[in-house]
């Protein structure tokens, strides 16, 4: 017989020996969740490298290849189990909040509806059947509490999750969007409050009026459009020039370069990888990711260029590059990751917005032909319908721009909030939310809940605003008076507190300046056979909307061209 090391070493027993691999099963489990490592190397020795030492036990009793799948087998089947046992056990943090088992028990499920686009109609579900509170996933609740959004997202409030490490791949430099430290996130949110400032957004009137003016040339006579391509065409090319001092011309070019294309399979991806942020490090490997690399480097070769050319103008990039003088020219990297932040929330969210606003519109003709005789009050033929002087009185067009959002919010599901780590956890009004686990307001279901806008609730009517302004052309009936419900603080289509979005009054007054000259120089109808349900059960939410054709019918008013 041959001599084997292992004969001088006791060799524990089968049962021993399996007890053991279990137990080092729920060791590992216990620090996936302590540390959270995140590279595959970490993954690899954890899974397979413990279990691989281990089967060394087994040699005694099976053929060492046998030995590895032996132990291999029952250290995932024990980690498994430790898994499923914790997370629907009592012991969880979560553990009194309710939900479906199967959530409760995995993120996959939820990833595979929000990878459907329908996420925001599988929430609002959920807290329909369980609450203003629900699991969503092990380490996840969504709250339609509108008493919470303050204690949430306000100045003492949670801080950014980790959703936004996953969607963004986790990069050397992140966008201020995606900066989890409340210290770090204000230092740098300070540059853009100065670039959006009064005197900026005055600065910026003229970007707007010129991509504007094209928007409507181009689209003036060409009969059938598809209008929520053409708006997303115009806001990008303007956040290209505000941003980058130009770049893209894709109303007059179309999408030539796909770029608009690369952008809406960029935001699917990132999305995915914002559900399973642990899954980055392996989309970098496999070019799962490769769109929302490609979106990276379409800023940064628009910085390049922009840093080439100089201040041409007080753009966006002027004020975030310090080039006002206000202090000292910032790194390169972190330019560059603002900037094509800015192009692509800017341009998809607005896009979203003034694409449902005109469906809305659209659908009902009356509020269409309302809003159309305030325009014509205040921006009558020969009057700059591009100048910003009437908008403080025009009470409708606020009522219509707030509905549309009130209805689909540019981010439906809402921003992920979570805990500063070492807290322990935080109290967010009447929940607690624990250290480890994170939380969002889900605005979908808080703009739509009775008991924060009602009558009306699911349904577009603008009455509600001007209502609430006690404005005396409401026609609200005198006996339903008791019967009315608005929450302003209910309604945060662009998010709350110090981390909201900092481009709101940009995208405000982008949005009023255009709808005010569409409104004054069209003449705009659905065609023919047009569904407008089937618009609606196409939007698909991955963080930001996007949208379904929009074909309508498109003439000149002849004596606005006059």
């Amino acid at each position: 017989m041959g001599f084997s090391l292992f004969s001088l070493i006791p060799q524990p027993r089968l049962g021993d020996t399996l007890l053991l691999i279990a137990t080092a099963a729920v060791g590992v489990h216990g620090i996936f969740k302590r540390y959270e490592p995140p590279e595959i190397s970490h993954h690899a020795g954890l899974l397979f490298g413990v279990p691989s030492v281990l089967s060394l036990l087994l040699w005694n009793h099976y053929s060492p290849a046998r030995a590895l799948v032996i132990a291999t087998t029952a250290f995932l089947s024990a980690l498994t189990a430790s898994v499923a046992f914790y997370r629907l056990g009592p012991l969880h943090p979560l553990a009194k909040y309710p939900g479906p088992p199967l959530l409760k028990l995995s993120r996959l499920p939820l990833t595979w509806v929000a990878m459907q686009g329908k996420e925001y109609l599988f929430i609002q579900k959920l807290h329909e059947r369980y609450g203003d509170i629900v699991r969503i996933s092990p380490n996840e609740v969504s709250v339609r509490d509108a008493s919470a959004i303050v204690p949430m997202m306000g100045s003492a409030g949670l801080t950014k999750g980790p959703h936004w490490q996953g969607r963004s791949m986790r990069p050397a430099v992140p966008s201020v969007i995606a900066m989890t430290n409340p210290v770090e996130h204000l230092e740098r949110r300070k540059l853009w409050n100065r670039a959006f400032n009064t005197t900026a957004l005055k600065g910026y009137e003229h970007i707007i009026a010129r991509r504007a003016n094209l928007l409507v040339e181009t689209i003036a006579e060409a009969g059938e459009v598809d209008l929520a391509t053409r708006i997303s065409w115009f806001t990008f090319d303007f956040m290209s020039d505000l941003v980058f001092g130009g770049g893209s011309d894709m109303l007059r070019q179309g999408d030539e370069g796909s770029v608009w294309r690369v952008i809406n399979r960029g935001m699917v991806s990132a999305h995915m990888l914002a559900h399973l942020p642990w899954t980055v490090p392996y989309a970098q490997v496999l070019g799962f990711g490769e769109d929302v690399r490609r979106m990276r480097s379409f800023g940064i070769e628009r910085a390049k260029g922009r840093v080439k050319a100089g201040s041409l103008d007080k753009d966006l990039f002027y004020y975030l590059n310090n080039e006002d003088g206000a202090g000292a020219p910032r790194p390169f990297p972190e330019v560059v990751s603002d900037g094509a932040l800015a192009v692509i929330a800017g341009s998809d969210t607005t896009s979203s917005v003034l694409s449902n606003v005109f469906f809305y519109l659209l659908k009902e003709p009356a509020y269409y032909k309302r809003l159309q005789a305030e325009v014509d009050k205040f921006y009558p033929p020969g009057e700059d319908a591009l100048s910003t002087k009437h908008h403080g009185d025009m009470p409708f067009l606020t009522a219509v721009l707030h509905e549309s959002m009130r209805l689909f919010p540019a981010l439906p599901t809402g921003s992920q909030r979570a805990p500063v780590k070492g807290s322990g956890g935080k109290l967010v009004g009447q929940y607690f939310i624990p250290e480890g686990t994170s939380t969002f307001i889900h605005s979908y279901s808080v703009h739509r809940d009775p008991r924060n806008f009602f009558p009306n609730s699911e349904t577009f009517w603008p009455e509600r605003w001007l209502i609430a302004a006690e404005l005396e052309n409401s026609n609200w009936p005198k006996e339903m008076e008791k019967s009315f419900i608005h929450n302003a603080t209910a309604f945060i289509p662009f998010s709350f507190g110090p981390a909201n979005c900092v481009g709101k009054n940009l995208a405000l007054q982008e949005m009023r300046m255009v709808v005010c000259l569409m409104m004054q120089k069209l003449e705009m109808r659905f065609p023919k056979g047009f569904d407008p349900r089937a618009y609606e059960e196409n939007l698909q939410d991955y963080l930001v909307v996007m949208k379904p054709s929009l074909p309508v019918l498109i003439e000149r008013r002849p004596e606005a061209w006059a």
